[in-house]
């Protein structure tokens, strides 16, 4: 008998040590659709307006694209998103 995976934990995450394993982790559908792409645009972007002496721009970018991929992969964020969504539709409805 095999395991879900849901119910084996926490999701294994893909390594994202370097820019090129959270390249290949974006590139193998982890995150959210057309993270990808918009990783290299800003990545180009950052880098081509970067200070050699302060690549802090590229950092925060590394760190946004690592966090989409960790929340994407929650089992809970649909739910949580959901949730939020519902809330923001209720009090929209109550001020109506």
């Amino acid at each position: 008998m095999t395991t879900d995976p849901a119910d084996s934990g926490p999701p294994q995450l893909p390594p994202m040590r370097t820019i090129g394993e959270l390249r290949a982790a974006l590139t193998m559908g982890y995150g959210f659709p057309g993270d990808a792409d918009d990783f290299e645009a800003e990545l180009a972007r950052a880098l081509n307006h970067a200070d050699p002496a302060d690549l802090s721009g590229i950092v925060r970018l590394v760190e946004e694209f690592r966090g989409r991929i960790t929340a994407r992969q929650d089992p809970g964020f649909d739910s949580a998103v959901a949730t939020a969504v519902a809330e923001i539709e209720a009090a929209r409805e109550a001020t109506r």
